[in-house]
């Protein structure tokens, strides 16, 4: 399989806060609509698209999908896809939740359907295999939304609200008893052998797939994503970003955002770079060297 990027996500039935945590928009809810496909030319969608060139209010998911090498940003109207001319919306409409990139066009997703879309509700585990033109329910369907979405070699990890689940099949769950807290957000290692949780008391880190947790020395990181095995990359609330070289055991600050983030990914590029992605209300960042410099998304090489 290729080198994993995951994406840590948000949640919209308000998980537990970190401390001084920035205000993240909630996600779809009895009293929040789905924006749909055919709304694209209302003025409720044109202010959308002019809000920080975002899609869409509600972001809760970024990845680089290494068939393409472009960045997929999952988002309460649907999964959407930056090319040189911006973001395009890919699929149906799904609010989606919890999302992870396994590999080529291989994706992984959570969350809720939205209106004509004929998938459960919650959606539970969902996959797409084809970049996300089409989603096929895998298991859970009906009872889980999995709020925080992390895949890896051995398998998925998700928090559901209620319990941190683990799966090597798709199919068969079990129950992660020893998890630390509540997770706020979470990403694996390509191998499933790292795991970090970030959570309002802190960031746990597993080194047996998530057997036993330890907290590492880190600073209060609110989003994380590996960029291979041993590379991470976060952030705080506040915009403060860090990177570790050593599977999450220690960290070094390297940029300050100047804003909160929605969500990050990282990768290593075939040159060796590490590239990282930013999710911030005024739009997507990048950076070519690693979190230590970053420019507008479609500016960024």
């Amino acid at each position: 399989m290729a080198a994993l990027v995951t994406a840590a996500v948000g949640g919209c039935a308000e998980p537990e806060r970190l401390p001084s945590e920035p205000t993240i928009p909630p996600s779809a809810s009895s009293d929040h609509p789905h924006i749909t496909r055919e709304d694209a030319a209302s003025p409720q969608a044109e202010q959308l698209e002019l809000d920080g060139g975002l899609p869409s209010d509600h972001v809760h998911g970024v990845a680089v999908n290494p068939a393409d090498g472009l960045v997929y940003l999952a988002t309460h109207d649907g999964l959407f896809r930056y090319g040189a001319g911006g973001p395009e919306p890919v699929g149906p409409v799904v609010d989606l939740m919890g999302f992870t990139v396994a590999g080529p066009d291989h994706f992984y997703a959570s969350g809720h359907p939205g209106p004509g879309v004929d998938l459960p509700q919650p959606l539970g585990l969902a996959e797409s295999r084809d970049g996300g033109l089409t989603w096929t329910p895998v298991s859970r369907g009906g009872e889980s939304d999995f709020h925080a979405l992390t895949a890896s070699a051995a398998g998925v990890l998700g928090f559901d609200g209620f319990a941190l689940r683990a799966t090597g099949d798709g199919l068969t769950w079990t129950e992660v008893e020893t998890a630390p807290g509540t997770p706020f957000a979470m990403a694996a290692s390509p191998t499933g052998s790292a795991v970090l949780i970030t959570s309002a008391s802190g960031v746990y880190r597993s080194q047996d797939g998530g057997s036993s947790w330890a907290r590492p020395a880190a600073p209060l990181l609110q989003f994380v994503a590996f960029a291979d095995e041993n590379v991470a990359v976060g952030v705080t609330p506040h915009g403060e970003v860090s990177r570790s070289e050593d599977a999450g055991a220690t960290w070094t600050r390297t940029a300050q955002l100047g804003e909160p983030a929605m969500a990050v990914a990282a990768t290593r590029r075939a040159d060796g770079s590490i590239h990282v992605v930013m999710v911030t209300a005024n739009g997507l960042l990048a950076s070519d060297d690693g979190g230590v410099t970053f420019a507008p998304l479609l500016a960024a090489s």
